[in-house]
């Protein structure tokens, strides 16, 4: 049977929506807005870095960066991240969330501020240089992931609960849309003060010395967000899930939520004593009773991410070829070095506005309202249907009808984002105990940037033309585009399978969801949530 809940987390679930959950939306949502800067600003970049560093004297087109360092820049910040994820997630779980939250932000800021700065002007040094602070600032970026989610869901009642920690989310949305933005201001900015000759009429001067500081500027800027909340996040108490149920302190838990909730709490200390020794309160990960219990759910959350992350960075990393389809970015030679930060960034900012964004706040609009679970399911199902509708007339769609390609392409960032982006994040914050929480999203997110691993590498040399002398300079043959779009299809598919092992969350309190406040008989291994006919 379920067991009495201590006074101050039953406060939590009931409160109202009011001023303090706005706020930590804000605090936590910063940090998220330059987690997606600074993860996809790089994209903005990388063809100057190439112009700048790798362009041979008399070469036909501008320089590009080989594969080995494409590689690197583009993915040692995801590497960071997997990293930063399970160890601030275990870390958030055994020190508390708010100490180790202001590490992860100083992080933050002071890695984004020092990939944009290099030892020596050679390409090595600078790639060196950008490589090493860029996989450090994955790292923070990596711990900003549980702790967010953890101490949102700990924060917010459980009627608009979902609402909440998926606004955290969406701050992503504006993140990447910023990216585009500080973009098209720097590169307008030079582009203006400094005019050049494209590349086909005037080689050398196509790209002005001062194209080096573009690149540094955009990076640079993605510490000045974060810096901004560091105050605030300070200032924030801890979560009274974690001082009650893990730091064992019921009497600081109702002191703090009582300023929060401006209303005066019983401590309960010894309820929370008596509550402790029960075995629902006591198992640890790596335990037959966690298998037991949570053991399907975290195959669900990391299977789910896992799969989702190999599509939606494969999907980001679509984006030039489709740009260049289309005609928004020009052959690169018809261009200076400038104008072709210019015109990525044009690009990226209206995907942004049109899809990304728009898809996020849909989530939060309707996550409380269909529930996690069916907003996953069609999410993935949504983006399985548009990747074969891009895959199967595909050759239609690349000779005859760019618009219309384009048109179905921003349709699965739109269902990504009002989808399973949103729901894999929201949900391992959700469905664990205070005790395992933020290690159990940390894993689950780390599962997801594996994912973006494998779609940001495989994803590259898998598109290449199925004939190496069309492919990629330094890339060997792939399976051309078409086929990799299959993939992704299939790779959604099975993401939607996945989903089945996803119990619904919505509208129960953290506790009733996780089983804490349960006795050990009470446990039910193949309950059925009244939300849905699947079995959890």
């Amino acid at each position: 049977m379920a067991r009495e809940q201590l006074q101050v987390l039953n406060a939590l679930d009931v409160a109202k929506t009011q001023l303090y959950h706005f706020t930590a939306i804000v605090i936590a949502g910063m940090g998220f807005f330059t987690d997606a800067y600074d993860l996809f600003c790089i994209s903005l970049v990388t063809k100057l870095l190439g112009r700048i560093y790798y362009t041979h004297e008399g070469a036909e087109k501008p320089g590009t960066l080989p594969p080995n360092v494409a590689d690197a820049v583009n993915g040692v910040a995801l590497c960071g991240t997997l990293a930063g994820q399970l160890f601030f997630g275990w870390l958030g779980d055994k020190m508390g969330r708010k100490r180790v939250y202001g590490l992860t932000l100083m992080l933050m800021v002071g890695c984004s501020v020092a990939s944009g700065l290099s030892f020596g002007h050679q390409a090595k040094g600078v790639m060196a240089t950008l490589c090493f602070f860029r996989f450090w600032l994955g790292f923070g970026i990596g711990g900003d992931y549980p702790l967010s989610a953890t101490i949102m869901s700990e924060y917010a009642n459980k009627k608009t609960r979902g609402a909440f920690i998926a606004a955290v989310f969406a701050m992503q949305g504006f993140g990447i849309l910023a990216g585009g933005i500080v973009g098209l201001i720097v590169s307008s900015a030079f582009k203006s003060k400094y005019p050049a000759p494209a590349y086909q009429d005037n080689a050398g001067a196509s790209t002005v010395a001062q194209a080096d500081y573009v690149w540094r500027i955009i990076l640079m800027f993605g510490g000045i967000p974060a810096a901004l909340t560091y105050y605030w996040r300070m200032k924030m108490p801890e979560t009274a899930r974690y001082t009650a149920l893990i730091a064992k302190n019921a009497k600081q838990a109702a002191a703090d939520m009582g300023r929060v909730l401006d209303m005066e709490l019983e401590s309960e200390q010894e309820k929370l004593e008596r509550m402790a020794i029960e075995p629902s309160n006591s198992f640890g990960l790596f335990s037959w009773e966690f298998a037991r219990r949570h053991g399907l759910h975290l195959l669900g959350t990391t299977s789910t991410w896992f799969l989702l992350d190999i599509a939606f960075y494969s999907q980001n990393l679509f984006q030039k070829d489709i740009f260049s389809d289309i005609g928004w970015i020009p052959s690169a030679k018809t261009m200076n070095a400038l104008e072709e930060v210019f015109k990525i960034a044009r690009a990226q900012t209206l995907i942004a506005l049109c899809s990304t964004v728009p898809g996020y706040w849909f989530t939060v609009g309707f996550i409380d309202i269909i529930g996690r679970f069916w907003i996953q399911l069609m999410g993935f199902f949504m983006m399985t249907l548009f990747m074969f509708a891009l895959a199967i007339p595909y050759d239609h769609w690349h000779h005859h009808n760019h618009l219309g390609f384009v048109v179905l392409y921003a349709f699965t960032f739109f269902f990504a984002n009002f989808g399973p982006n949103a729901t894999t994040f929201v949900v391992p914050a959700e469905i664990f105990p205070a005790r395992l929480r933020s290690t159990c999203h940390g894993i689950s997110a780390a599962a997801g940037k594996a994912g973006a691993i494998v779609g940001a590498f495989g994803f590259l040399y898998a598109a290449q033309n199925k004939d190496k002398a069309l492919a990629d300079a330094g890339y060997p043959a792939g399976i051309g585009v078409r086929n990799a779009l299959f993939m992704l299809g299939v790779v959604n598919f099975f993401g939607m399978l996945f989903t089945l092992l996803v119990p619904e969350s919505k509208g129960r309190s953290l506790e009733e969801i996780s089983g804490e406040n349960d006795d050990n008989d009470a446990v039910a291994q193949t309950s059925y949530d009244t939300n849905r006919t699947v079995p959890v």
